[in-house]
C-alpha cells in the first residue's frame, strides 16, 4: 500500500475522528475492489466524512499535502472510476439524508450518499416518481449516478441522469464549496456549471448534494414481453408502439434468446413464459399518471396489428405487479447469468436508434469471424440506441484466454460504433478502463478541451487522477 505523510494522517484524524478514518486491512477491503472484481485499488486510507463541511476541510487538507482524492459512492461502477492508485478514497456513504421534498414544485433535495432505491421510495411515498432506474439501484448512490451520468431503463421517456437535475452542490479540488441548489426549471444566468460536474466522474470535484426533478407518480401500468423471430422486426414494433402510445411508452428493451437460456439455467425462479422458443424478445412498459387510461387496450391494438403484419410471433401481458416484476427480472438478471456462465466481454455502446439492428448484425458477423463459436448476447435499451453488446466465451474455451481478447474485440466493436457516429460509452462512463479508448477515438480538439477544463478546475490533478483523460500538472 502507498504510504501517506504522517503529519497528514495526524491532521486528518484530528479533523474527522478515528472512526471516520479507516486504515486496517479488513476495514479497507470492501472499498478497494471494483464491482466486477477485475481491478483493485492501491490505497491505504479510506475516509468517511459526514457533512459537506467535513468534505470541504478534508479536500482542502489533501490539497495542502498534495494527496490525491478518489470519491466513491456505492462502488457499483463498471469502468474502474473508483479505483485509486495512492492517495485516499473518500466514501460518500455517510451523506445519506433526504433533505427536502417539494411536491408542488416536484423536486427533492438529497445528499450524495443516498441510495437510489431509497430516493425512489421517498418520492413514491410523497405521491411522486423519481424515474432513474437501473439494476444496481439497491446499492448505488445518487452522487455516483450523477457523476457518471447514469442511464437505465427510463432514458427513453425521462432522459439520462443529467436531465433529472436542477441544482447541485460540489466540493472543488481546493476545498471550496460551489453551492447552487436552485430548484428552477428555467435559469439562463450564464454557463450551466452543474453540467460540468455531472458526468465528470469525480475528476473536477465531489458532488455532495443535488436538487432532483420529480414527476407525477404513474397510476396505470402495462408490462409486456413480445416474441419475435427476426431482429429486423424490433424497430418496426418500436415505431408502431411509439406512434400508437406516444409518451406513455416508458421502456423498450431487447432480450436475445441466449440471454433467456442462460437465465433459465443459472437464475432461480426464471422460466421461459412461452411454450415455444423464439429468437428475440422485446420487453415493453407503458405508464400513465391517469388511472383510468386503458393501457392494456392500447397495447393490444399494437400487438394485434403487429401480429397481423408478421412483425411479432407471440406476446405475454402481465396481469399483476408480481408478473410484471417477473418479466423485468428477466431483463435485470442478464449480466448475472452471463457471469455465472463464464467469461464475458462487455461493450456498453450507443448508435442512432435507426442503426441499432444494423449494428448488432454487423458486429455479430465481425466478432464471429474473429472467434468462431463466440456467443453474442446483445441486449438492452434499444429504444434509445444503447446496446450492451456482450460476448460470452465459447463452450470449451479457457476463460482467461478468452478475457485476454478484450482489446481485440473492443477495437472491432468500437471501430464499427464510431463509423456509425455512435459512442463507445453509452451509460457506464470512461473511468480507467476506457480512458485509452477515448483518447484513441476522440478528436484532438475534444481531448484538448477536456484537458483544458481539467487544468482550469484541478490544476494539480488531485481529484480522481488519471481517469477519463491523462495530463501532467503544470
Amino acid at each position: 500500500m502507498t504510504k501517506l505523510p504522517k503529519v497528514f494522517l495526524k491532521e486528518l484524524t484530528k479533523l474527522l475522528g478515528r472512526n471516520a478514518v479507516l486504515t486496517e486491512t479488513e476495514d479497507l477491503l470492501p472499498y478497494l475492489k471494483d464491482e466486477r472484481g477485475l481491478l483493485e485499488s492501491d490505497c491505504s486510507l479510506v475516509i468517511r466524512p459526514k457533512t459537506t463541511g467535513e468534505i470541504s476541510e478534508t479536500v482542502g487538507l489533501c490539497a495542502k499535502h498534495r494527496v490525491p482524492v478518489v470519491p466513491l459512492g456505492g462502488n457499483t461502477g463498471l469502468v474502474g472510476g473508483g479505483i485509486a492508485s495512492g492517495g485516499v478514497i473518500l466514501s460518500l456513504e455517510k451523506l445519506n439524508r433526504i433533505i427536502h421534498i417539494d411536491t408542488l414544485n416536484h423536486t427533492m433535495t438529497v445528499e450524495a450518499g443516498c441510495i437510489l432505491a431509497n430516493i425512489q421510495k421517498a418520492a413514491d411515498e410523497a405521491g411522486c416518481l423519481f424515474p432513474l432506474s437501473l439494476g444496481a439501484e439497491g446499492s448505488c448512490q445518487i452522487g455516483g449516478n450523477l457523476s457518471t451520468n447514469a442511464g437505465g431503463v427510463g432514458v427513453l421517456h425521462y432522459g439520462n441522469a443529467r436531465d433529472l437535475v436542477l441544482g447541485i452542490e460540489v466540493v472543488l479540488p481546493n476545498g471550496l464549496i460551489y453551492e447552487n441548489l436552485k430548484a428552477l426549471r428555467k435559469d439562463n444566468t450564464g454557463y450551466d456549471l452543474k453540467q460540468l460536474f455531472i458526468g465528470a466522474e469525480g475528476t473536477l470535484g465531489i458532488i455532495t448534494k443535488a436538487v432532483l426533478k420529480l414527476y407525477p407518480r404513474p397510476r396505470a401500468f402495462a408490462t409486456i414481453l413480445v416474441a419475435l423471430e427476426e431482429l429486423d422486426e424490433i424497430l418496426s414494433l418500436f415505431d408502431l408502439t411509439r406512434a400508437t402510445c406516444g409518451d406513455k411508452l416508458k421502456a423498450f428493451e431487447l432480450i436475445p434468446r441466449l440471454a433467456l437460456e442462460l437465465e433459465v439455467a443459472h437464475i432461480p425462479g426464471i422460466r421461459d413464459p412461452f411454450t415455444e422458443k423464439h429468437a428475440y424478445y422485446a420487453l415493453l412498459e407503458l405508464t400513465s399518471p391517469r388511472q383510468e387510461d386503458d393501457l392494456r387496450g392500447e397495447i393490444e391494438t399494437v400487438l394485434e396489428q403487429a401480429l397481423n403484419n408478421g412483425v411479432i410471433s407471440d406476446a405475454v401481458i402481465a396481469t399483476s405487479q408480481a408478473q410484471a416484476s417477473q418479466l423485468w427480472k428477466m431483463r435485470e438478471e442478464i449480466p448475472a447469468a452471463q457471469s455465472i456462465e463464464g467469461g464475458s466481454l462487455k461493450h456498453d455502446v450507443a448508435v442512432p436508434v435507426s442503426k441499432s439492428v444494423e449494428f448488432i448484425k454487423k458486429a455479430t458477423q465481425l466478432v464471429m469471424a474473429e472467434m468462431p463459436g463466440v456467443r453474442v448476447c446483445a441486449f438492452g435499451h434499444v429504444g434509445d440506441g444503447n446496446i450492451h453488446f456482450n460476448l460470452t466465451q465459447p463452450v470449451g474455451i479457457d476463460q482467461k484466454s478468452f478475457l485476454k481478447k478484450q482489446k481485440v474485440f473492443g477495437r472491432i466493436v468500437h471501430d464499427l460504433v464510431v463509423g456509425m457516429k455512435g459512442s463507445i460509452s453509452a451509460e457506464h462512463g470512461i473511468g480507467l478502463s476506457k480512458r485509452d479508448e477515448l483518447c484513441f477515438y476522440a478528436s484532438k480538439i475534444e481531448i484538448d478541451l477536456m484537458r483544458q477544463i481539467k487544468v482550469a478546475i484541478d490544476p494539480h490533478n488531485q481529484m480522481n487522477p488519471n481517469k477519463i483523460v491523462l495530463f501532467d500538472p503544470p
